[in-house]
Protein backbone atom coordinates (compact mmCIF):
# COMPACT_ATOMS: atom_id res chain seq x y z
CA UNK A 1 0.00 0.00 0.00
CA UNK A 2 1.32 3.29 -0.96
CA UNK A 3 2.16 5.50 1.81
CA UNK A 4 -0.19 8.33 0.92
CA UNK A 5 -3.27 5.81 1.00
CA UNK A 6 -4.88 4.08 3.68
CA UNK A 7 -7.57 1.24 3.75
CA UNK A 8 -10.89 2.30 4.53
CA UNK A 9 -13.23 -0.42 3.41
CA UNK A 10 -12.83 -3.97 1.90
CA UNK A 11 -11.98 -3.86 -1.62
CA UNK A 12 -11.52 0.50 -1.32
CA UNK A 13 -8.37 2.83 -0.46
CA UNK A 14 -9.18 6.33 0.20
CA UNK A 15 -6.43 8.37 -0.99
CA UNK A 16 -5.16 10.99 1.13
CA UNK A 17 -6.47 14.70 -0.03
CA UNK A 18 -4.87 18.39 -0.02
CA UNK A 19 -5.78 21.77 -0.48
CA UNK A 20 -4.25 24.66 -1.54
CA UNK A 21 -5.33 28.30 -1.58
CA UNK A 22 -8.12 29.44 0.33
CA UNK A 23 -10.01 32.70 -1.00
CA UNK A 24 -13.41 32.47 -0.30
CA UNK A 25 -13.92 30.00 -3.21
CA UNK A 26 -11.34 27.69 -2.32
CA UNK A 27 -12.56 28.17 1.28
CA UNK A 28 -16.12 26.88 0.91
CA UNK A 29 -14.97 23.89 -0.98
CA UNK A 30 -12.22 22.65 0.98
CA UNK A 31 -14.71 22.53 3.56
CA UNK A 32 -17.11 20.65 2.08
CA UNK A 33 -14.55 18.19 1.14
CA UNK A 34 -13.47 17.99 4.54
CA UNK A 35 -16.69 17.22 5.99
CA UNK A 36 -16.56 14.58 3.35
CA UNK A 37 -13.77 12.70 4.26
CA UNK A 38 -14.76 12.95 8.15
CA UNK A 39 -18.42 11.24 7.23
CA UNK A 40 -16.52 8.48 5.25
CA UNK A 41 -13.89 7.82 7.48
CA UNK A 42 -10.80 9.34 4.93
CA UNK A 43 -7.37 10.73 6.23
CA UNK A 44 -8.48 14.15 6.58
CA UNK A 45 -7.63 17.47 4.64
CA UNK A 46 -4.27 19.06 4.06
CA UNK A 47 -4.11 22.43 3.70
CA UNK A 48 -2.24 25.48 3.04
CA UNK A 49 -3.13 29.03 2.38
CA UNK A 50 -0.71 31.91 2.80
CA UNK A 51 -2.51 33.29 5.26
CA UNK A 52 -2.76 30.09 7.65
CA UNK A 53 -5.38 31.58 9.82
CA UNK A 54 -8.09 31.33 7.54
CA UNK A 55 -8.37 27.98 7.38
CA UNK A 56 -9.58 28.03 11.23
CA UNK A 57 -12.12 26.51 10.19
CA UNK A 58 -11.25 23.54 8.43
CA UNK A 59 -8.53 23.00 11.50
CA UNK A 60 -12.27 23.20 13.88
CA UNK A 61 -13.26 20.39 11.67
CA UNK A 62 -9.69 18.27 11.91
CA UNK A 63 -8.31 19.61 8.93
CA UNK A 64 -4.59 19.48 9.15
CA UNK A 65 -2.21 23.03 8.39
CA UNK A 66 0.99 22.56 6.29
CA UNK A 67 3.61 25.08 7.15
CA UNK A 68 4.63 24.81 3.18
CA UNK A 69 3.30 24.89 0.22
CA UNK A 70 4.74 21.96 -0.96
CA UNK A 71 3.98 20.41 1.81
CA UNK A 72 1.10 19.39 0.33
CA UNK A 73 1.40 17.96 -2.51
CA UNK A 74 4.10 15.70 -0.65
CA UNK A 75 1.85 14.45 1.44
CA UNK A 76 -1.03 13.76 -0.51
CA UNK A 77 -1.95 11.63 -3.19
CA UNK A 78 -4.76 14.40 -4.46
CA UNK A 79 -4.06 18.01 -4.34
CA UNK A 80 -6.91 20.97 -5.38
CA UNK A 81 -5.96 23.88 -6.06
CA UNK A 82 -7.87 27.29 -6.14
CA UNK A 83 -5.93 30.42 -6.71
CA UNK A 84 -7.09 33.94 -7.61
CA UNK A 85 -5.61 34.16 -11.20
CA UNK A 86 -2.52 32.96 -13.44
CA UNK A 87 0.26 34.75 -12.26
CA UNK A 88 -0.58 33.32 -8.22
CA UNK A 89 -1.07 29.99 -10.09
CA UNK A 90 2.22 30.06 -11.22
CA UNK A 91 4.09 30.87 -8.57
CA UNK A 92 2.79 27.85 -6.39
CA UNK A 93 3.15 25.63 -9.24
CA UNK A 94 6.99 26.83 -9.08
CA UNK A 95 7.13 25.98 -5.57
CA UNK A 96 5.09 22.67 -6.18
CA UNK A 97 8.11 21.95 -8.44
CA UNK A 98 10.79 21.95 -6.14
CA UNK A 99 9.35 18.43 -5.24
CA UNK A 100 10.92 17.09 -8.67
CA UNK A 101 10.63 13.24 -8.97
CA UNK A 102 8.37 13.09 -5.56
CA UNK A 103 5.45 14.40 -7.42
CA UNK A 104 5.36 11.00 -9.81
CA UNK A 105 2.31 9.82 -9.93
CA UNK A 106 0.34 12.95 -7.66
CA UNK A 107 -3.03 13.68 -9.14
CA UNK A 108 -2.90 18.42 -8.79
CA UNK A 109 -6.95 19.47 -9.29
CA UNK A 110 -6.74 23.05 -10.56
CA UNK A 111 -9.98 24.76 -10.14
CA UNK A 112 -8.49 28.32 -10.96
CA UNK A 113 -9.92 29.82 -13.42
CA UNK A 114 -7.05 31.22 -15.72
CA UNK A 115 -6.14 31.62 -19.58
CA UNK A 116 -6.36 28.64 -21.59
CA UNK A 117 -2.73 29.24 -22.31
CA UNK A 118 -1.49 29.05 -18.98
CA UNK A 119 -3.31 25.53 -18.00
CA UNK A 120 -1.30 24.13 -21.41
CA UNK A 121 1.95 25.46 -20.06
CA UNK A 122 1.17 24.46 -16.38
CA UNK A 123 -0.07 21.00 -17.11
CA UNK A 124 2.60 20.42 -19.92
CA UNK A 125 5.34 21.22 -17.53
CA UNK A 126 3.73 19.55 -14.12
CA UNK A 127 3.49 16.21 -16.56
CA UNK A 128 6.90 16.57 -17.41
CA UNK A 129 7.79 15.78 -13.96
CA UNK A 130 5.60 13.02 -13.71
CA UNK A 131 2.43 14.09 -11.83
CA UNK A 132 -0.95 14.18 -13.53
CA UNK A 133 -3.25 17.51 -14.18
CA UNK A 134 -6.59 17.45 -14.19
CA UNK A 135 -8.51 20.96 -15.07
CA UNK A 136 -11.36 21.53 -13.05
CA UNK A 137 -12.50 25.21 -12.92
CA UNK A 138 -15.69 25.66 -11.29
CA UNK A 139 -19.11 27.64 -12.22
CA UNK A 140 -20.88 29.37 -9.26
CA UNK A 141 -20.49 32.47 -6.36
CA UNK A 142 -19.54 31.48 -2.98
CA UNK A 143 -23.18 30.77 -1.47
CA UNK A 144 -23.37 28.26 -4.52
CA UNK A 145 -19.65 26.64 -3.39
CA UNK A 146 -20.71 26.82 0.65
CA UNK A 147 -24.24 24.74 -0.57
CA UNK A 148 -21.99 22.43 -2.44
CA UNK A 149 -24.03 23.47 -5.60
CA UNK A 150 -21.20 24.46 -8.10
CA UNK A 151 -21.12 23.13 -11.72
CA UNK A 152 -17.24 22.16 -12.63
CA UNK A 153 -15.85 21.05 -15.78
CA UNK A 154 -13.20 18.23 -15.74
CA UNK A 155 -10.51 17.53 -18.66
CA UNK A 156 -7.28 15.32 -18.57
CA UNK A 157 -5.95 11.95 -17.69
CA UNK A 158 -9.10 9.74 -17.46
CA UNK A 159 -8.03 7.43 -15.21
CA UNK A 160 -7.38 10.29 -12.84
CA UNK A 161 -10.73 11.69 -13.50
CA UNK A 162 -12.34 8.98 -12.19
CA UNK A 163 -10.33 8.40 -9.16
CA UNK A 164 -11.09 12.19 -8.08
CA UNK A 165 -14.62 11.61 -9.04
CA UNK A 166 -15.94 11.14 -5.51
CA UNK A 167 -14.66 14.41 -4.48
CA UNK A 168 -16.46 16.33 -7.23
CA UNK A 169 -20.34 15.16 -7.62
CA UNK A 170 -22.06 15.34 -4.17
CA UNK A 171 -19.42 16.91 -2.30
CA UNK A 172 -18.79 20.55 -4.17
CA UNK A 173 -20.70 20.53 -7.43
CA UNK A 174 -24.27 19.39 -8.29
CA UNK A 175 -22.98 18.56 -11.69
CA UNK A 176 -19.69 17.19 -13.50
CA UNK A 177 -19.14 18.07 -17.04
CA UNK A 178 -16.24 16.17 -18.98
CA UNK A 179 -14.34 18.29 -21.34
CA UNK A 180 -12.43 15.51 -23.18
CA UNK A 181 -8.26 15.04 -22.17
CA UNK A 182 -6.75 18.02 -22.70
CA UNK A 183 -6.99 20.45 -19.86
CA UNK A 184 -6.80 23.37 -21.92
CA UNK A 185 -10.63 22.44 -22.98
CA UNK A 186 -12.29 22.83 -19.63
CA UNK A 187 -10.76 26.64 -19.71
CA UNK A 188 -12.23 27.06 -22.75
CA UNK A 189 -15.39 26.03 -21.80
CA UNK A 190 -15.00 28.15 -18.49
CA UNK A 191 -14.10 31.51 -20.20
CA UNK A 192 -17.00 30.78 -22.55
CA UNK A 193 -19.24 30.85 -19.36
CA UNK A 194 -17.86 33.81 -18.36
CA UNK A 195 -18.65 35.33 -21.34
CA UNK A 196 -22.31 34.23 -21.09
CA UNK A 197 -22.66 35.13 -17.59
CA UNK A 198 -21.37 38.87 -17.96
CA UNK A 199 -23.46 39.55 -21.11
CA UNK A 200 -26.63 38.06 -19.31
CA UNK A 201 -25.38 40.66 -15.97
CA UNK A 202 -25.30 43.49 -18.62
CA UNK A 203 -28.43 42.87 -19.76
CA UNK A 204 -29.79 42.46 -17.26
CA UNK A 205 -28.92 45.20 -15.69
CA UNK A 206 -30.37 47.19 -18.65
CA UNK A 207 -33.47 45.63 -18.30
CA UNK A 208 -33.71 46.70 -14.68
CA UNK A 209 -32.81 50.37 -15.09
CA UNK A 210 -34.98 50.31 -18.13
CA UNK A 211 -37.56 49.59 -15.56
CA UNK A 212 -36.49 51.54 -12.83
CA UNK A 213 -36.64 55.10 -15.52
CA UNK A 214 -40.09 53.66 -17.30
CA UNK A 215 -41.87 53.13 -13.92
CA UNK A 216 -41.84 49.27 -13.98
CA UNK A 217 -42.17 47.45 -11.15
CA UNK A 218 -38.59 45.71 -10.69
CA UNK A 219 -40.75 42.62 -8.86
CA UNK A 220 -42.65 42.24 -11.83
CA UNK A 221 -39.91 42.44 -13.92
CA UNK A 222 -37.73 40.06 -11.94
CA UNK A 223 -40.83 37.77 -12.25
CA UNK A 224 -40.92 37.93 -15.33
CA UNK A 225 -37.19 36.71 -15.56
CA UNK A 226 -37.57 34.00 -13.16
CA UNK A 227 -40.51 32.34 -15.55
CA UNK A 228 -39.32 33.05 -18.57
CA UNK A 229 -35.57 32.79 -18.36
CA UNK A 230 -35.13 30.21 -15.51
CA UNK A 231 -33.23 30.23 -12.61
CA UNK A 232 -29.74 31.05 -13.03
CA UNK A 233 -31.17 34.34 -14.69
CA UNK A 234 -33.24 34.92 -12.08
CA UNK A 235 -30.33 34.38 -9.39
CA UNK A 236 -28.55 37.26 -11.70
CA UNK A 237 -31.04 39.54 -11.16
CA UNK A 238 -31.56 38.81 -7.28
CA UNK A 239 -27.95 40.39 -6.70
CA UNK A 240 -29.25 43.32 -8.55
CA UNK A 241 -32.13 44.30 -6.76
CA UNK A 242 -31.39 42.80 -3.54
CA UNK A 243 -27.97 45.12 -3.38
CA UNK A 244 -25.45 42.24 -3.64
CA UNK A 245 -24.07 44.14 -6.64
CA UNK A 246 -22.58 46.73 -4.10
CA UNK A 247 -21.49 44.78 -0.70
CA UNK A 248 -22.20 46.34 2.63
CA UNK A 249 -18.85 48.06 3.82
CA UNK A 250 -16.88 44.97 5.40
CA UNK A 251 -18.67 42.35 3.35
CA UNK A 252 -17.34 39.93 0.57
CA UNK A 253 -18.72 40.05 -2.54
CA UNK A 254 -20.34 36.90 -3.74
CA UNK A 255 -18.19 36.61 -6.72
CA UNK A 256 -15.29 39.38 -6.87
CA UNK A 257 -15.51 42.40 -9.85
CA UNK A 258 -11.59 41.90 -10.29
CA UNK A 259 -11.70 38.49 -11.02
CA UNK A 260 -14.98 38.90 -13.06
CA UNK A 261 -12.74 41.33 -14.92
CA UNK A 262 -10.15 39.28 -15.41
CA UNK A 263 -11.82 36.25 -16.23
CA UNK A 264 -14.22 38.17 -18.99
CA UNK A 265 -10.70 39.65 -20.57
CA UNK A 266 -9.22 36.64 -21.11
CA UNK A 267 -12.76 35.47 -23.45
CA UNK A 268 -12.00 38.86 -25.31
CA UNK A 269 -8.28 38.33 -25.63
CA UNK A 270 -9.16 34.50 -27.51
CA UNK A 271 -11.60 35.59 -29.64
CA UNK A 272 -9.20 38.64 -30.57
CA UNK A 273 -6.78 36.07 -31.27
CA UNK A 274 -8.88 34.22 -33.67
CA UNK A 275 -10.17 37.09 -35.59
CA UNK A 276 -13.30 38.21 -33.99
CA UNK A 277 -14.92 40.43 -31.23
CA UNK A 278 -17.00 39.67 -28.62
CA UNK A 279 -19.01 42.98 -28.45
CA UNK A 280 -21.37 42.32 -25.29
CA UNK A 281 -18.59 40.99 -23.69
CA UNK A 282 -16.31 43.67 -24.24
CA UNK A 283 -18.87 46.27 -22.88
CA UNK A 284 -19.37 44.33 -19.84
CA UNK A 285 -15.21 44.73 -19.27
CA UNK A 286 -15.46 48.73 -20.24
CA UNK A 287 -18.33 48.85 -17.57
CA UNK A 288 -16.74 46.43 -15.03
CA UNK A 289 -13.81 48.62 -14.95
CA UNK A 290 -15.99 51.73 -14.56
CA UNK A 291 -17.46 50.05 -11.36
CA UNK A 292 -13.88 49.32 -10.30
CA UNK A 293 -12.59 53.10 -10.35
CA UNK A 294 -15.91 53.87 -8.30
CA UNK A 295 -15.61 51.46 -5.66
CA UNK A 296 -11.78 52.17 -5.25
CA UNK A 297 -12.59 56.00 -5.22
CA UNK A 298 -14.95 54.98 -1.86
CA UNK A 299 -13.09 51.96 -0.74
CA UNK A 300 -15.71 49.27 -1.50
CA UNK A 301 -15.10 45.76 -2.41
CA UNK A 302 -17.68 45.01 -5.37
CA UNK A 303 -19.58 42.37 -6.63
CA UNK A 304 -18.61 41.23 -10.31
CA UNK A 305 -22.39 42.33 -11.28
CA UNK A 306 -21.62 46.05 -10.08
CA UNK A 307 -21.98 46.97 -14.25
CA UNK A 308 -25.64 47.51 -12.77
CA UNK A 309 -24.42 50.38 -10.99
CA UNK A 310 -22.57 51.88 -13.44
CA UNK A 311 -25.34 51.65 -15.94
CA UNK A 312 -27.44 53.17 -13.29
CA UNK A 313 -25.19 56.02 -13.41
CA UNK A 314 -24.84 56.34 -17.51
CA UNK A 315 -28.95 56.45 -16.85
CA UNK A 316 -28.70 59.61 -14.65
CA UNK A 317 -29.78 57.51 -11.53
CA UNK A 318 -27.25 57.29 -7.89
CA UNK A 319 -24.50 53.94 -8.24
CA UNK A 320 -26.95 52.87 -5.25
CA UNK A 321 -30.61 51.61 -5.97
CA UNK A 322 -33.03 51.83 -2.95
CA UNK A 323 -32.46 48.82 -1.43
CA UNK A 324 -28.86 49.73 -0.87
CA UNK A 325 -29.57 53.10 -0.05
CA UNK A 326 -32.07 51.92 3.12
CA UNK A 327 -29.59 49.20 4.24
CA UNK A 328 -26.51 51.73 4.27
CA UNK A 329 -28.49 54.25 5.94
CA UNK A 330 -29.01 56.39 3.19
CA UNK A 331 -24.98 57.10 2.55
Amino acid sequence: MDSTETSQTPGHQARSVGWIGLGSMGLAMAVNIQKHLVATGAPNLHYWNRTISKGQELAELGGIACENVADVPRSCAITFISVSDDQTLQSIVNEISTLGPLLEDKILVDTTTVHPSTTTSISTHLTSLGAVYIAAPVFGSTPVARAGQLLVAVAGDDEAIITISPLLQGVIARGVLRAGPDPAQALLLKTTSNMLTAGLTYLISEAHVLAEKTGLPSTVLESLIEQNLGSYAHGVSKRLTGGAYLPAAGVAPQSSLALGIKDVQHGVELASGVGMGLDVAGKYVGAAREAREWGEQRGRGLDSSAVYGVLRVRAGLGFENGVVRERDGGE
